[in-house]
């Protein structure tokens, strides 16, 4: 079976990005048979390339063609004038396909209490049951994510924030997320569980002694904390009964 995706745009070529591009037909020049609905294609009107002026009709556009109404505009936070686009496929179809359901699981305790052992244990054994999965380390988000924040109070907020936001988008894609980081504070779990349905947040606490993670000591925190060089607060402040 054949299958061509072209465009046509006249003899010559344009340039990438020229506001002179020619329109394109999708009703002649897409030919996609058995993944597209070709009778469909000709009710579509040929798209120019946008330009500013011309956002607002193709939007319109876009919303009588799926039967949806896009232009909802709202406010989140310092973000103005935004719009939810529904996606056409959604988790319950994501899941299907994966034959799994999609969720956050939040492993947390004390530096040193095993949480990126047990993290990585985990989707191994999931792995070998043809389950996806995907770990977010806390340090290894730091070296990408997060390489903006500090270790001050309001730093380490933010970079459980960012992370439960990320978990929240694996779970949606249909992957179970597993999130391994120290994570102190109950009322920062608590809004990265806020963030999913009921259900699909699992928060898994590393219960083990100080004095065994201060015995393993893998980055030397401890040892630094009782020379003064560094704080630890959070071994005194774990919050997680």
């Amino acid at each position: 079976m054949e299958k061509v995706v072209a465009v046509s745009a006249g003899a010559t070529r344009p340039a990438i990005c020229s506001p002179s591009l020619a329109e394109v037909d999708f009703r002649t020049s897409v030919k996609m048979s058995g993944f597209f609905n070709v009778s469909r294609l000709r009710s579509l009107q040929p798209i120019k390339a946008l330009e500013e002026s011309a956002t607002a009709s193709v939007v319109q556009e876009s919303a009588a063609i799926s039967g949806n109404n896009l232009c909802q505009n709202s406010t989140v936070a310092k973000s103005t004038n935004i719009l939810w686009h529904k996606n056409s496929v959604d988790k319950r179809d994501r899941q299907q396909l994966l034959q799994q359901k999609g969720c956050v699981i939040w492993i947390t305790g004390l530096s040193g209490s095993g949480k990126s052992t047990l993290a990585c244990a985990l989707s191994q054994a999931l792995h070998w049951r043809g389950k996806l999965t995907y770990i977010l380390d806390g340090d290894n988000c730091r070296h990408g994510l997060n390489r903006d924040l500090s270790f001050k109070a309001e730093d380490r907020v933010e970079n459980i924030r960012r992370i439960g936001e990320v978990a929240k988008l694996f779970a949606d894609a249909g992957v179970i997320c597993i999130a391994c980081l120290i994570s102190p504070y109950r009322k920062d779990r608590d809004a990265c569980r806020s963030m999913l349905p009921e259900g699909d947040f699992i928060e898994v606490f590393m219960d083990v002694p100080l004095q065994v993670c201060e015995a393993r000591d893998p980055k030397g925190l401890y040892k630094l904390a009782r020379e003064g060089k560094v704080l630890l607060g959070l071994m005194i402040h774990m919050n997680h009964h």
